[in-house]
């Protein structure tokens, strides 16, 4: 595990934490939750050979389902940390060589990768809102036993 780049993504986190005027107290909790998203993903990608799409989809429901939970406790809005702890997940690097493949006329290679940065993208959105359906059913069923 490289811990420069947790610490990296970690950093990156808060940042947009602060680029998009989230409560200061909040600042800490965020950004560890864009580590623990990038964790998760550089686990399974890196350490399991898991492929990159599935390891996006993962972390991106960590990263929503840990959002959920602090949400909760500090009585705040989910985005407060899932807007910016989603941020070291999305492949804006991929989204780059894309165009730059593109424009390289190197239409193939552009469309490999095109195709996978929009994959990854569904993934993430997937895994947020699938943790959302799914922290929403159990909670409504919780209740109910109540």
């Amino acid at each position: 595990m490289n811990w420069t780049a947790l610490y990296a993504s970690f950093l990156a986190t808060m940042a947009f934490g602060v680029l998009f005027n989230v409560p200061k107290k909040t600042l800490l909790s965020g950004g560890l939750v864009g580590m623990l998203g990038w964790m998760i993903y550089v686990t399974l990608t890196q350490e399991l050979n898991i492929n990159l799409v599935t390891a996006t989809l993962a972390a991106s429901f960590g990263v929503a389902t840990l959002s959920q939970g602090l949400a909760r406790k500090l009585k705040m809005p989910v985005t407060v940390f899932s807007i910016s702890g989603i941020i070291p997940l999305v492949p804006g690097g991929m989204a780059y060589d894309t165009m730059r493949q593109l424009i390289e006329n190197n239409y193939l290679e552009g469309l490999r990768l095109g195709s996978i940065t929009l994959l990854i993208a569904g993934a993430i959105a997937f895994g947020l809102i699938f943790s959302g359906v799914l922290t929403e059913t159990f909670s409504t069923r919780l209740a109910q036993k109540s």
